[in-house]
């Protein structure tokens, strides 16, 4: 037996470097060094340009886009890393929030041709880190002497990319009895990944057949409605509203899933929060730090259901996408319980965008 870490813990591990500042080795046919550029500082940026190579930039289309950068390898841009270039020059490619006061990065050469798995996994371990997903991808000659004399981690990338494309499996830690103000028959259940990211709640009202649907609430976490009672969104109210319908009916299921901000954590939330006080809507603020519209993954919830023992659900929800995943991940919806609480003069807006660029029913 060996006590050596699997992949799913190497993973792990460089997901915690890269929010460290410091790099990783991903070694395959041909072996890079990986940097988040968000921690990166001067000195490593420094160490790492001076190692032989081409290095390389590499960003998300939906950034490249907002730069007018050629992101010739589809999903992502390889930019060359111009000899004169710093560390300001490199941040300011990653981060938008210059972007109205400084527009003009270039001229942004970008690589074309050539493999870039490494690349891509840089950019899954950036987001998954809950970091911009920029990184620096400088490429070496020999990847078990870089990782050996330098204490870096090495990931084997052909055993990252499936790993880096799938979710973790999900295991119940311990539930617990939980008086509520909606209800005294409240339980509260944790569940904890295996590739140590976030842990998810499932909160149990009353005694919930599991051979019927259940009353169900897929929420993803919202430090900012939930808890401060921000009045940019309307998490809150409805994090409430799903809640008391729960206990007025006696029974149900209330998931709440550690994914902020659309699966982009709080610091990026923030930072979309920015943007949109510079004129972006939601979804354009997301598309300038390089994300999708919605980086969560809603099957994580399915899991949970599935592991407690049910198999229907009647869905509160305004969001289609959420009733899809949930079929598709083997959970009956046999209604969609529409959910419309909160709407503000601050948040109308943000509404809006949700109905007509995410599909929200209204």
């Amino acid at each position: 037996m060996s006590i050596r870490p699997d992949i799913t813990e190497l993973l792990a591990r460089a997901r915690a470097d890269l929010r460290m500042g410091v790099p990783v080795v991903m070694d395959g046919p041909a072996p890079v060094l990986i940097a988040a550029i968000e921690t990166l500082d001067a000195n490593r940026l420094e160490a790492l340009l001076a190692v032989p190579g081409e290095a390389v930039l590499a960003i998300t289309a939906r950034r490249a886009e907002t730069l007018k950068a050629r992101a010739y390898d589809g999903d992502l841009a390889r930019i060359l890393f111009p000899a004169d270039a710093t560390l300001a020059w490199a941040q300011g490619v990653a981060d938008p929030a210059g972007d109205l006061m400084t527009p003009l990065k270039g001229p942004l050469t970008c690589a074309r041709d050539g493999d870039v798995a490494a690349h891509r996994a840089g950019l899954s371990l950036c987001k998954t880190a809950r970091l911009l997903p920029a990184c620096l991808v400088v490429p070496i000659s020999d990847a078990h002497n870089m990782s050996s004399q330098n204490g870096l981690t090495s990931l084997p990338l052909s055993e990252a990319i499936p790993h880096l494309s799938s979710r973790s499996p999900l295991s119940e830690v311990i539930s617990a009895r939980l008086p509520l103000e909606v209800s005294e028959a409240g339980r509260l259940h944790v569940f904890r990944p295996e590739d140590g990211s976030e842990e998810h709640y499932a909160v149990e009202i009353g005694r919930p057949d599991r051979a019927k649907p259940v009353l169900s609430r897929l929420h993803s976490a919202c430090f900012t409605g939930d808890l401060m009672g921000s009045l940019k969104c309307d998490c809150g109210p409805q994090l409430r509203a799903a809640l008391k319908q729960m206990g007025q009916e006696g029974h149900g299921i209330l998931l709440y899933m550690n994914q902020e901000g659309r699966g982009i954590g709080l610091a990026n939330k923030m930072r979309a929060y920015s943007l949109q006080d510079q004129g972006f809507d939601t979804v354009e603020a997301n598309h300038r730090l390089g994300f999708e519209d919605d980086e969560r993954d809603f099957r994580l919830g399915a899991d949970i259901l599935k592991a407690l023992g049910f198999s229907a659900v009647r869905l509160m929800t305004n969001n289609p996408n959420k009733v899809e995943m949930m079929q598709v991940s083997g959970i009956n919806v046999t209604e969609r319980v529409p959910l419309h609480e909160g709407e503000n003069r601050h948040n109308r807006a943000y509404l809006a965008t949700k109905a007509a660029k995410s599909g929200h029913l209204q």
